[in-house]
């Protein structure tokens, strides 16, 4: 059985757990920029590049990976969302992409892994590819609309590096997620395609999109449903929403999703918003009774958290989810759809 499969095996019998926030657990240790650049001779100064410690720390990721598992974790992901070369090239770390992705995989498997041979339950790594601080769709100069700092071409380029490290490293899924542009997630999407082909296997995908406003919409402007059915094509093994608000005003976004996504739906959202310090309140048992009004409307397959979640918020969500029916994924009829910045679907007459 494929990891793909033992994964859908498990989400069919109950509601599954991924993991909680990476950036917002380490910040809590209170490092300093010698820890982040370790003994590598860098020129910029390393604090904040917190995939960096995935070399130069990594007892801490592997300690904040052991703290979701012990939560009740099925999927741990890896501390990568800037580990490419375009996010790296801000600390001139980029010759270091490759080690930093194989580093957090090992760190992951091995976690995992370990985990599995004490209880038998199956665990599962995703290798986390964010957006990078580059958008495809959209000008980063006002006056030049046209303008892009960076091609499709080239940005499929860097999703492939750091999905073949990733997979090198022992991952079982690639994780696209905070997609805030469309046209980065297809980048990603034909460049995780495109290495299946290369390796000569199944690389299965989780998409996760962003919605940046109340609207429900990304920063490229689609709704949730014009994103399902414009990447829809790509049969990821999850399809969700990840990171923008909290569970209680996340929920709107995922009640639009979840009736169409003809696979697993798995959303991990913040907890709460920030307050005026960028800090997060909410409390762990909060987020839980959010998430357990999700799970008793059979919303979801797959649930975790994003910015300032802890492992204490993924065992709160352990706890109510526990005994309960996971979402039944939906037959959509066979129509034509289609998306612009919204989605125009054509039953046959």
């Amino acid at each position: 059985m494929s990891k793909a499969q033992s994964l859908r095996a498990q989400a069919a019998q109950r509601v599954l757990l991924t993991d909680g926030a990476f950036g917002t657990m380490i910040q809590s240790y209170g490092l300093t920029e010698a820890d982040y650049r370790g003994s590598y001779d860098l020129t910029d100064d390393q604090k904040g590049n917190n995939d960096l410690l995935c070399l130069t720390r990594p007892d801490v990721i592997d300690a904040i990976t052991r703290g979701y598992l012990d939560a009740g974790s099925d999927i741990v992901s890896t501390n990568t969302f800037n580990a490419n070369t375009i996010s790296q090239a801000d600390y001139n770390a980029v010759h270091l992409v490759r080690d930093i992705n194989l580093g957090a995989a090992r760190i992951a498997r091995t976690a995992a892994d370990e985990y599995e041979a004490k209880d038998g339950r199956p665990r599962f790594v995703a290798g986390a590819i964010g957006p990078t601080n580059k958008t495809l769709s959209l000008s980063p100069d006002v006056n030049d609309p046209g303008f892009r700092a960076v091609g499709f071409d080239e940005m499929k380029d860097v999703y492939a590096d750091q999905a073949r490290a990733l997979l090198d490293g022992g991952c079982d899924f690639i994780l696209i997620e905070t997609i805030f542009d469309t046209l980065n997630a297809k980048a990603a999407i034909m460049a995780v395609l495109e290495l299946e082909a290369e390796l000569g296997r199944e690389v299965p995908m989780m998409i996760s999109m962003t919605v940046t406003d109340m609207s429900g919409r990304n920063l490229s402007g689609h709704s949730v449903e014009a994103f399902w059915y414009t990447v829809r094509h790509a049969k990821p093994l999850t399809m969700g929403l990840n990171c923008a608000f909290g569970a209680d005003l996340l929920r709107p976004h995922v009640q639009a999703l979840s009736p169409l996504a003809d696979t697993l739906v798995m959303v991990y959202p913040n907890a709460g918003l920030p307050n005026d310090l960028g800090e997060y309140d909410e409390q762990p048992a909060t987020t839980g009774a959010f998430i357990a009004e999700w799970v008793a409307d059979g919303l979801v397959n797959i649930v975790g958290g994003c910015c300032g979640s802890t492992p204490a918020h993924i065992a709160a969500m352990a706890g109510v989810v526990a005994g309960k029916r996971p979402r039944a994924i939906p037959k959509p009829r066979p129509r034509l759809q289609l998306s612009g910045l919204d989605p125009m679907l054509m039953d046959a007459a």
